[in-house]
């Protein structure tokens, strides 16, 4: 009796746990590039009390086996990388992917981050930032003078001076892909990092290598579907009601037993 105990609290748990991802999903419906978390679980190992195939007396074989298992748990959260709406901006500095491939950020460390967060802004140095201040990799300078830029599809960034119409070239953004992006590791503030699982980052222009173009004046909206969120969200209230009314049902069953 007490195995059901241990079998509804895991239920719990990973009831709980489905519950943290999508109030994350939900709490990130306005975060510019932000990919909605999935959380995936596993049973959890099983008490063999005959073994499937196990030879009987008569010299027969049982056809099924009398296993019982121990519950469920989390295994991962993988994001789902579908692509976002792209709503336009009145911002210059605004940067959408269209298609795959992430920014490249340079950290204060002088390491390499990851986002599809294109809300760059320029600093007081000219430098195109991020909203956090993390510098463009390769960095993108554009001088006090320039009276407004343009970012063509493939990432050339020009800007234009008072008093001359031709455009004057600062710099090449490049964006990357990986083999497995669901292996990033996330950091806040929309970046990722590499990792094992990702793969190599394979860098270049945008609109090479079926990595995505860019869109000026436009940025990618969060993918979480709150009506989706929603309903995984009633689902995993209710796993967690069942659950707990398989606890109070054994509790119930094993007061009969001390009373007999």
């Amino acid at each position: 009796m007490m195995r059901s105990l241990y079998i509804a609290k895991t239920g719990m748990d990973a009831s709980q746990f489905k519950l943290d991802v999508i109030s994350n999903n939900l709490a990130n419906v306005n975060t510019v590039g932000f990919k909605r978390s999935v959380a995936e679980f596993e049973d959890l190992y099983y008490q063999t009390l005959r073994q499937p195939g196990a030879q009987l007396p008569n010299g027969s074989n049982t056809p099924t086996g009398l296993l019982v298992g121990t519950g469920a748990a989390a295994v991962s959260t993988s994001r789902d990388h579908t692509q976002g709406t792209l709503t336009s901006s009145t911002n210059s500095y605004s940067l959408a992917i269209s298609g795959d491939g992430f920014f490249d950020i340079t950290m204060p460390d002088g390491s390499t981050a990851y986002t599809r967060n294109g809300e760059f802004r320029r600093d007081n140095n000219g430098n195109m930032v991020t909203p956090q201040g993390y510098q463009l990799n390769p960095n993108i300078n554009i001088p006090a003078t320039a009276t407004s830029i343009t970012v063509s599809l493939s990432g050339v960034v020009q800007y234009y001076v008072t008093g001359s119409t031709t455009p004057q070239t600062a710099g090449q953004i490049q964006t990357s892909t990986f083999i497995n992006p669901q292996g990033l590791q996330s950091l806040g503030e929309n970046l990722y990092s590499q990792t094992a699982a990702s793969g190599d980052p394979q860098t270049g222009n945008p609109g090479t290598d079926d990595r995505g173009q860019i869109k000026q004046a436009f940025l990618e909206a969060s993918n979480v579907n709150v009506t989706q969120e929603l309903v995984d969200m009633i689902t995993a209230q209710r796993s967690f009601e069942m659950n707990s009314k398989a606890i109070t049902t054994s509790d119930q069953m094993l007061q009969r037993l001390t009373q007999m």
